[in-house]
């Protein structure tokens, strides 16, 4: 599937960016799914928030539980004090996560296409497993910033294996929060650990090697439809959304499963629930 320009770009940047990848059909599909699973969300109780500048916000149990589950998550701008919505549901999640690809037939069979499994393959991933998916919604004026960091931080593996497959379900430019890489920056250290550990989840510090700046970070504004994939160790971030358009995007991770995955990560699938490729 993969040029030999491509596969030497990807070891020199850590990243590609394969426009058209999905049809506009397949694209509005998952929009279409992702607002029906928000619209048949249920409040009760304490409501998760998920935020990446303080992920102390985020409830441990919650995000333990979506592990092998479907569940919602909201932008920490969008609770008052009190716990309460201050905009409607529907402009409120940051996220569904983490096994749609899993649980969803929907989300399955976008995630589950012959032509990923092939673009795995010429990654270097020999035999993938799927651990983890999100549609991340990046709400228009609320859509919360997403820190640098290194997905090896969150899915670690001896060795490094996971690559990140990003899908573009709507236009994503500078206005809107699109995301920014460090080109090569895949070829430094892991800065990060975040998992399990004896007082709960947490982010560790593993190296104290700046994260990016200037010149040395590149935008990526791309249309819907666009597959943004990238190495474990690429760093990558994206800013708020403070337009009046919403920056709808689906991830999937991956890993191989030759490698040997981590104990103290944070995701673990019971094993009555077993992660599985992309048969």
């Amino acid at each position: 599937m993969l040029t030999d320009a491509q596969i030497t770009q990807w070891q020199q940047d850590g990243f590609l960016v394969l426009p058209n990848f999905k049809s506009a059909q397949a694209v509005a599909a998952l929009r279409e799914r992702s607002l029906a699973i928000v619209d048949g969300l249920v409040l009760n109780g304490t409501l998760p928030v998920f935020s990446t500048r303080d992920r102390q916000r985020v409830v441990d149990a919650a995000l333990l539980d979506s592990a092998d589950q479907v569940h919602c998550f909201f932008e920490e701008d969008a609770i008052d004090a009190e716990g309460r919505l201050q905009v409607p549901k529907d402009q409120a999640v940051n996220k569904i996560g983490h096994a749609l690809h899993d649980r969803d037939p929907v989300f399955e069979h976008f995630s589950r296409d012959p032509l990923l499994a092939e673009l795995a393959r010429d990654l270097g991933l020999e035999r993938t497993l799927l651990m983890q998916s999100m549609l991340i919604f990046k709400q228009p004026r609320i859509g919360g910033q997403v820190n640098w960091h290194q997905d090896a931080s969150f899915l670690a593996t001896d060795p490094q294996s996971v690559i990140g497959f990003w899908f573009a379900l709507e236009d994503a430019t500078r206005d809107n929060g699109c995301l920014w890489v460090e080109p090569g920056g895949h070829r430094g250290p892991l800065r990060e650990r975040y998992g399990r550990t004896p007082h709960g989840l947490k982010m560790e510090r593993l190296d104290d090697t700046p994260w990016p700046s200037g010149a040395a970070t590149r935008p990526l504004e791309v249309g819907a439809g666009t597959l943004v994939v990238f190495d474990g160790l690429l760093p990558h971030a994206s800013a708020v959304n403070l337009s009046a358009q919403s920056r709808m995007a689906y991830t999937l991770h991956a890993v191989d499963a030759g490698a040997t995955y981590a104990a103290r990560n944070w995701l673990q699938r019971s094993a009555d629930f077993p992660a599985r490729g992309f048969a």
